[in-house]
């Protein structure tokens, strides 16, 4: 239970309103005393007959303004303010007294150190870290902030040393103690790289295989480029990632980056939500292309756009303009055209499902993203990046990668590429156990074969019941789309006896 007293500064208020806990027996679990004119009082929870007598008899309390129920002190509010703090740093955070001892630590240290919280509590910050005196330090006068490397093991970091003085009555201060917080490399690198003026998008794109390093260097010149460029690569790779890094890169940063998503696009809208829209000389709503004016447009799967917008994006690209859907104006379009796809394109071409003269007009420039099974050094690194990622925004303490996992990991098909791998990190991270280390369990990667695909470890059953299996959810799937036994037959080049058979015995019917 706990009260706000909102209150008058007066000599002995505090005496009296303790003397009205003491006559109910209530005994004072603690008391925040605020300079703007509150008190706040914590106690055991009473009934509510007690408290609804408690309460006007202490507003009787001369200087007593008004008495009401609070859900947390200010204290605990900062105390737990303070834990939240401590708990999502990434970095290494240890409060010492004037001996040099640890009073306070943060997971992340705890994990630095591989300890437990009672093994290091009270105990000299020295017996870990090397490299730096904290004892002579504080001892010195005045004790001023510094900055110096350290070591823990192997494993060297720069340490951040604060001094923490408190006020006294007369106006002077009083060492109290210090915060010293632990920084790897990685990430001095990391904040170094953020204070730069001249940062762009390639910052974001971690490359360390020489195949990655080819590919950000090709990257980094076409991007100064204002011609038309296509990026080609399997799901997940950072196909959009790249065309953001281009555009940032590129003269046209300060202005829009629009990303469509030409499988979501359905066929009767895709001209309108590209070009817009206009009726009777009134333009209803303006398309992705003029909201992107000045800026660029990237068209992700452009393979999945339909043929009457592979026509109007020709258009566009041959002489930079474009009609609005229901408008006979020319519009000139000031954008920089970014496609990307995961199909060949030029197969798609000799089948007619895509535009050849559309195909050599994006086909300009272009560069492809490697598969993460082609640049497996790069995957250990990109773990720790996302790990460290996640764990900031989850508010969870970094963890290091089990050296069996590591081994995994680079073993790993990858079939879903970056994309699987941070989606991978990101559900370890939100599900921690309180581990100290990441596993291969914590991942929950499926089963996967190069070559083979997905498969279960635990399957049980013939051959038989899996072709059942497999059949009955193929006709599920496709009975609404040819929803009668003769089109099925047909599309399956079966009979039309067969196909009736097989929806018999599997209970599948048009409703």
């Amino acid at each position: 239970m706990r009260l706000e007293v909102s209150c008058f500064d007066r000599v002995g208020l505090a005496k009296e309103i303790l003397e009205v806990l003491e006559r109910y027996g209530i005994n004072l679990i603690a008391i925040d005393a605020s300079n703007k004119g509150f008190l706040f009082l914590q106690f055991a929870a009473v009934n509510f007959e007690i408290l609804s007598e408690l309460m006007p008899q202490l507003r009787k309390v001369e200087g007593v303004q008004d008495v009401r129920t609070v859900s947390i002190m200010p204290s605990e509010q900062e105390h737990y303010a303070l834990q939240t703090l401590l708990k999502t740093l990434p970095d290494s955070v240890f409060s010492i007294d004037r001996k040099g001892r640890i009073r306070i630590v943060n997971e992340s240290a705890l994990l630095t150190l591989g300890m437990a919280e009672h093994e290091v509590q009270n105990e000299s910050l020295n017996h870990w870290v090397q490299g730096f005196n904290f004892g002579r330090w504080l001892d010195e006068t005045p004790v001023l902030a510094q900055a110096t490397r350290v070591n823990i093991g192997p494993n060297e970091y720069l340490a951040e040393m604060l001094p923490i003085y408190l006020p006294d009555e007369s106006d002077q201060t009083i060492l109290a103690g210090a915060v010293v917080s632990l920084k790897s490399p990685a990430r001095v690198g990391k904040q170094f790289n953020a204070l730069q003026s001249q940062t762009t998008g390639f910052d974001n794109v971690l490359a360390v295989s020489d195949k990655m390093k080819t590919v950000l260097k090709q990257a980094k010149r076409m991007a100064q480029l204002d011609a038309p460029l296509l990026i080609t690569g399997e799901t997940g790779t950072g196909k959009e990632l790249m065309a953001k890094a281009c555009h940032d890169a590129s003269m046209r940063r300060e202005h829009p980056f629009i990303a469509i998503n030409c499988a979501a696009l359905p066929d009767n809208a895709a001209e309108e939500e590209l070009f817009g829209y206009m009726n009777q000389g009134q333009v209803l709503k303006r398309g992705f292309i003029e909201e992107a004016h000045g800026g660029t447009v990237f068209l992700d799967e452009v393979a999945e756009m339909s043929p009457a917008a592979q026509v109007k994006l020709l258009r566009l690209l041959q002489d930079g303009t474009y009609r609005r859907l229901g408008g006979d104006e020319e519009v000139r379009a000031d954008v920089r055209i970014i496609c990307s796809t995961q199909k060949n394109l030029a197969e798609l071409c000799q089948t007619g499902e895509f535009r050849e003269d559309l195909y050599y007009r994006i086909h300009v420039l272009s560069f492809h993203m490697p598969a993460l099974r082609e640049r497996k050094i790069d995957i250990v690194p990109l773990t720790e990046m996302f790990l460290e990622h996640y764990s900031q925004q989850l508010s969870s303490p970094l963890r290091r990668i089990a050296a069996e996992c590591r081994e995994q990991l680079i073993a790993y098909a990858w079939p879903g590429n970056v994309r699987q791998l941070k989606n991978a990190v990101f559900r370890a991270v939100s599900m921690w156990d309180g581990a100290a280390e990441l596993t291969m369990e914590q991942l929950k990667l499926p089963s996967y074969a190069e070559g083979v695909g997905y498969f279960n470890q635990d399957f049980e059953g013939t051959l038989d019941e899996a072709m059942k299996q497999f059949e009955s959810s193929l006709l599920r799937r496709l009975y609404p789309a040819y929803p009668s036994t003769r089109q099925l037959a047909k599309k399956l080049g079966v009979s039309h006896t067969a196909i009736a058979n097989k929806l018999r015995e599997y209970g599948i019917n048009r409703k």
